[in-house]
């Protein structure tokens, strides 16, 4: 009989009769190995942990069971999938540990040779960190002003009592500490400090100034800077048209009873060949240029025949011609006619007038009489009036004779023709035919230009030795323009000349005359009261501020001045033509308006509280739009300067310059709005009007 067959367990055993004692056996057997596995398998585990322990945040672990053990707790054999795995999960362990070694050392190479790297170019690093540092703060300044905004803005401070009558860039003295002299000491010198970041009080006397007509002849003595010595010292017609009352100056410029000037009009007039004053614009005559213009006299009678005089002077720290004919009301600037080409372009003027001006004609080999000559339209009219010209006791002198001889002489190199002389007066014409030049004896007389010198428009240009406006396209005799005021709106061929036509013309005048019809009714009556103010009356009650004198900052064609004749404002405008922008005076003067070449980041050369109103359309946008030559606060605090008490500022412009603009209105105490332009989002209109601020007397 066959004995049953019992396998015995793990692979190792004994055979024993009992089967049972066999099992206990085995299970003991069992129990002791599996003890002493558990033993080993701790010692493992412990020995696994202490290594991974510090990359446990590279390698997370995530199995569940015990390492090197299967399941059921057994030790799994060497050739088990359990025990390769084990293995598996070591070998990537050490990958790992060699990965992070092999970085650190990655890591500590690279340290070292930038360093190195920085040590070799450490100079070149410097620079470019230092110019990094300095952009970096001057953002940070610009980010700063941003986010300030207007409410830590602190209000301008006022000048001293010395700056009241304070013209920037016009100092003698200085000049001539410098070494500038014959003559240029009294030239323009904008200099870096020559205007001041401060607002100018009005004299503590001061008055708004009457209305016009009324403001021309009568005036108040605190709002100028005038002794009664220096009126008394004036010339004699000066003196003898004007009275000197202890708060008021009065004029006689329209008294029918008082005939001087009306006297000296009608002569010149009969020296053209006209039958009086009236007969001036039918022939060809609008606009003066009077030099040395004493304080208006000639200019504010002409003006009732619709005749425009500008007056330029050169810069008196009192008594001052230019400021106490702006104060009239009339057209004026400083003008220094000594070293300088004037701000005009050539062939401007129908009419240029001296009398008793003080220049010596013949001094610099006539230069200046060749700068008169270029200003001077074709068919134009040069007036001298002095002593010089007739009275035997000037002539006696040597040097007097010498003078007159040689201006009468020069004048014919030049093709002038003397039309006559009466009394103290000599009345020359200038050529309107370029061939005069030409039929001239060989050598005598200056050359004409050439194309490169021969610039229309001049600015901060030293004087000519030659003829200028001979090469241009608006050489056209005063008798062949068209007369006032038709010339304001000028024909197809006159605008072919500036390169402009007729279509683009006729919609910038309809677009000015509706804006001006916009700002009438924005600020009517305030600015242009009709309320009237004669003299001796009490001041009314506001509004009585009046327009007199206007600025107009960046002029273009002249739009706003021909809207504002169209529609029969009593005003006149100084039209100013940026340098920064497109050179349009030519066409503003053919018009028979007046206007001046000038850069705002300078001072502009006039008295304080020169103008009742100051317009700017696109100004911002020329000055401080793509290119920003000079801070937007200091032309503000210039159109402060100039503008008179209770003055006005219309601002035109894209609405984040407006924006910008307003928050600087505060600081200058002016009270402001903004007004939206219908159909129009991306613009803005900003209207302010200047406080008058009192200086308290001492």
């Amino acid at each position: 009989m066959s004995r049953p067959l019992q396998r015995a367990v793990s692979g190792g055993g004994r055979f024993s009769g009992n089967s049972h004692d066999l099992w206990d056996d085995s299970q003991m057997k069992d129990k002791a190995e599996k003890e002493d596995v558990d033993r080993k398998t701790n010692d493992g585990d412990h020995t696994y942990s202490s290594i991974r322990q510090p990359f446990r945040f590279l390698f997370p672990d995530n199995s569940s069971s015990k390492h090197g053990l299967v399941e059921n707790g057994f030790v799994s054999d060497p050739f088990s999938p359990g025990v390769l795995r084990n293995r598996h999960k070591f070998a990537l362990l050490l990958l790992r540990c060699s990965l992070v070694v092999i970085v650190i050392l990655a890591l500590t190479g690279s340290f070292w040779w930038t360093i190195s790297v920085t040590t070799s170019y450490r100079g070149q690093i410097h620079r470019g960190y230092r110019r990094l540092q300095q952009q970096l703060v001057s953002d940070l300044v610009d980010v700063g002003k941003l986010s300030l905004g207007s409410t830590r803005l602190k209000d301008l401070e006022f000048c001293s009592p010395e700056s009241e009558n304070y013209v920037p860039c016009f100092n003698a003295t200085e000049n001539l500490a410098l070494g500038i002299s014959d003559g240029e000491e009294y030239d323009r010198h904008c200099r870096p400090g020559s205007r001041q970041s401060c607002l100018v009080f009005p004299p503590v006397n001061y008055k708004i100034p009457l209305r016009w007509p009324w403001g021309r002849d009568l005036i108040w003595v605190a709002n100028i800077n005038i002794t009664a010595q220096e009126v008394r010292s004036s010339g004699s017609l000066t003196k003898r048209m004007m009275m000197y009352d202890e708060d008021q100056i009065s004029f006689r410029s329209a008294s029918p009873g008082y005939d001087d000037i009306e006297d000296y009009a009608h002569q010149i007039a009969e020296m053209i060949g006209l039958r009086n004053k009236f007969n001036f614009i039918q022939s060809g005559i609008r606009t003066i240029l009077d030099i040395g213009c004493g304080y208006g006299n000639l200019g504010a009678h002409l003006f009732s025949s619709e005749l425009l005089t500008m007056c330029i002077a050169n810069y008196e720290a009192s008594g001052s011609q230019v400021q106490l004919t702006l104060e009239r009301g009339l057209p004026a600037m400083i003008s220094s006619f000594t070293s300088k080409q004037l701000p005009y372009p050539s062939l401007s003027f129908d009419m240029i007038h001296c009398a008793a001006c003080g220049i010596d004609w013949d001094q610099k080999d006539g230069i200046l009489l060749i700068e008169v000559d270029r200003v001077l339209r074709p068919g134009g009219y040069f007036v001298w009036t002095s002593q010089l010209t007739s009275s035997q006791q000037y002539l006696r002198k040597k040097e007097n004779q010498k003078e007159w001889n040689f201006l009468h002489g020069f004048a014919k190199t030049l093709c002038w023709e003397m039309l006559s002389q009466q009394v103290d007066t000599v009345l020359w014409k200038k050529t309107s035919k370029k061939n005069c030049y030409s039929a001239r004896k060989s050598g005598s007389g200056p050359s004409l230009c050439s194309k490169g010198h021969d610039i229309e428009s001049p600015y901060y240009r030293p004087l000519q030795g030659c003829i200028g406006g001979t090469q241009s396209q608006r050489w056209v005799p005063i008798e062949e323009r068209t007369k006032w005021p038709g010339r304001a709106r000028l024909n197809s061929s006159e605008l072919a000349i500036h390169g402009l036509n007729s279509d683009d013309f006729a919609e910038d005048t309809l677009n000015w005359n509706s804006a001006v019809r916009n700002y009438w009714s924005l600020l009517s009556p305030v600015i242009f009261s009709d309320h009237p103010k004669r003299p001796g009356d009490e001041d009314p009650s506001p509004p009585f501020n009046m327009v007199r004198n206007v600025l107009d900052m960046n002029a273009r064609f002249g739009g706003f001045n021909a809207a504002l004749l169209e529609a029969r404002k009593s005003v006149w405008v100084m039209n100013v033509i940026p340098t920064a922008g497109i050179n349009h005076l030519p066409l503003i003067l053919d018009r028979g308006f007046v206007g001046v070449l000038h850069d705002w980041c300078e001072a502009f050369p006039t008295y304080p509280r020169t103008y009742d109103l100051v317009h700017g359309e696109g100004i911002l946008s020329l000055e401080f739009g793509e290119k920003q030559r000079c801070e937007m606060l200091d032309v503000f605090i210039e159109i402060d300067r100039i503008l008179r008490p209770e003055g006005w500022v219309i601002i035109r412009d894209v609405a984040p310059l407006i924006e910008s603009a307003r928050t600087l209105t505060a600081r200058l105490k002016w009270d402001a709005r903004v007004v939206e332009i219908e159909n129009n989002s991306d613009e803005k209109l900003l209207i302010c009007q200047k406080a008058f601020v009192k200086r308290q007397a001492i």
